[in-house]
C-alpha cells in the first residue's frame, strides 16, 4: 500500500498526505531537527504548539550516546524524548563520513572511530536498520555513502554503486522483518553534481522500491546552482506517487524554490542554529538582534507574527537577553524561527491547494533578502 497520497499540484508544487504509523503528515512539510533526541532549546509541547508534525533524530549520534539498546529499554525514542508524533531518523551515513575518525569503507559497511572518544565502531546497512528499529523510528532512511565535494566522476560513480548495493540490503533486511508495525523506509539518491549519476541513482532506487525517496549529498559545500542542478537531475526520475525529501536543506528561499521543483519534505538546522547567534528570520530576510539599532526597538521580531516571542516581547528585550547571554533569549528566537519555517511549509500547502502557489512563491522570493 502506498503511504503517500497526492492531493493537488500547482506550478510544480505538490500538496500531499504521508501516512505513518503514528499519524498523518501533511506536505509540504518542514521537519525540525532533533539530532540528540531533542530539538535544541525546545520542549515537545512547544513544538506541538508551533504545529510541528514530525521531528528528526539521528542514528549515528543516538547509537554513540546513549545507545539504541538503552533507548529501547526505556520504551523507545518517542517515550524517551516525550514526543508522540512521527519521528524520522537519518541513517547516520552523512555523520559517519563527516564526523568519524579513521574510517575504512568496505563492501560490508564502515569501520571508524567515533567522534566522542575514538571507540572503534562499525555500521553497515543492516546495522543501521537494526539501530533505527530499536529506536522505534516511523520513517527510516537507508544507509548511504555521502561522497565529498568536489569529487571526480569516477569516485562519485563508485560511491553511488556502493550506495545502491547498500540500499538493496536495507530493503532486503526489512523484507525479512514482520510486517506488523513496520515503519516507512526511504531510499537516498546520491551522485554528487553529475546529472547522469543522479538519474542512475533515482532509477536504481525506484527499481528496488521504497516508501519514499530522499535527495542526499547536497548542501555539502557545493554552490547553490549545483545543489539545484542535483535536485533537478533526480526528481524527474523519482516516482511521482511517493514522497520526495531534500535532506538538510535549506534557507527559506531555497525551500520555496524546491517546493516548486516538486519536493515535499525538508529539514534544516538553521532555525535553531542561527537563533543561538541572535539571528531571526522574517519575510524580508534575516535580522541580527545583536545589532545596535535594535537596542531601543519596541517592535516584535516580525509584525503580525502569532508566535509566543512576537506576541509578548520586543526586539529591544530580545537583544538585551542575547547580549547578556541569557538562555531565554535563544529560546525565544528559536521559537520564532521554527514558527517561521513550519509556517512556510503550511503556507505553501495552502497556496498549492488554492491554485495560487506561483503568485505566493514569486512574491516571497521578491521580498526576501538575506541580510544580518
Amino acid at each position: 500500500m502506498n503511504p503517500f497520497s497526492l492531493i493537488a499540484e500547482d506550478s510544480g508544487g505538490r500538496a500531499g498526505i504521508l501516512e505513518t504509523r503514528r499519524g498523518v503528515i501533511e506536505t509540504p512539510v518542514f521537519m525540525p531537527v532533533g539530532t540528540q533526541a531533542t530539538v535544541k532549546a525546545m520542549s515537545p509541547d512547544e513544538l506541538k504548539s508551533l504545529g510541528a508534525q514530525v521531528v528528526l533524530g539521528n542514528t549515528y549520534h543516538l547509537h554513540v550516546r546513549p545507545g539504541e539498546k538503552l533507548i529501547s529499554r526505556m520504551g523507545g525514542l518517542h517515550r524517551f524524548m516525550g514526543w508522540d508524533r512521527p519521528i524520522l531518523t537519518d541513517s547516520g551515513g552523512f555523520q559517519v563520513f563527516s564526523l568519524a575518525r579513521l574510517r575504512k569503507i568496505t563492501e560490508q559497511g564502515v569501520h571508524f572511530q567515533n567522534h566522542l572518544d575514538g571507540t572503534p565502531t562499525f555500521i553497515g546497512p543492516e546495522e543501521s536498520m537494526e539501530i533505527q528499529r530499536d529506536l522505534g523510528s516511523d520513517i527510516v532512511m537507508a544507509f548511504d555513502e555521502c561522497p565529498p565535494h568536489p569529487c571526480p566522476h569516477e569516485q562519485a560513480s563508485a560511491s553511488l554503486d556502493l550506495t545502491l548495493r547498500w540500499a538493496r540490503r536495507c530493503s532486503d533486511w526489512w523484507s525479512a522483518q514482520p510486517e506488523a508495525g513496520r515503519p516507512l523506509v526511504f531510499g537516498i539518491t546520491q551522485g554528487s553534481g553529475f546529472a547522469d549519476l543522479r538519474e542512475k541513482s533515482a532509477r536504481g532506487l525506484v527499481e528496488i522500491g521504497f516508501d519514499g525517496y530522499a535527495i542526499g549529498g547536497v548542501s555539502v559545500g557545493e554552490p547553490e546552482d549545483e545543489m539545484f542542478h542535483a535536485i533537478r537531475s533526480a526528481v524527474p526520475f523519482l516516482s511521482a506517487d511517493r514522497a520526495r525529501y531534500a535532506m538538510g536543506l535549506g534557507t527559506p528561499p531555497q525551500i520555496v524554490r524546491m517546493i516548486a521543483e516538486g519536493v515535499d519534505m525538508f529539514d534544516c538546522v538553521l532555525p535553531t542554529r542561527l537563533a543561538r547567534n541572535g539571528t531571526a528570520f522574517t519575510p524580508n530576510g534575516t535580522i541580527n538582534l545583536k545589532n545596535a539599532p535594535f537596542a531601543e526597538d519596541p517592535r516584535p521580531i516580525e509584525e503580525g507574527c502569532a508566535c509566543h516571542a512576537c506576541r509578548n516581547f520586543s526586539r529591544a528585550y530580545l537583544r538585551h537577553l542575547i547580549k547578556a547571554e541569557e538562555i531565554l533569549g535563544l529560546r525565544l528566537v528559536s521559537i520564532h524561527n521554527l514558527h517561521f519555517y513550519i509556517g512556510l511549509g503550511r503556507s505553501a500547502r495552502c497556496h498549492i491547494l488554492a491554485g495560487t502557489f506561483r503568485e505566493f512563491s514569486e512574491n516571497f522570493l521578491a521580498r526576501y533578502t538575506t541580510r544580518c
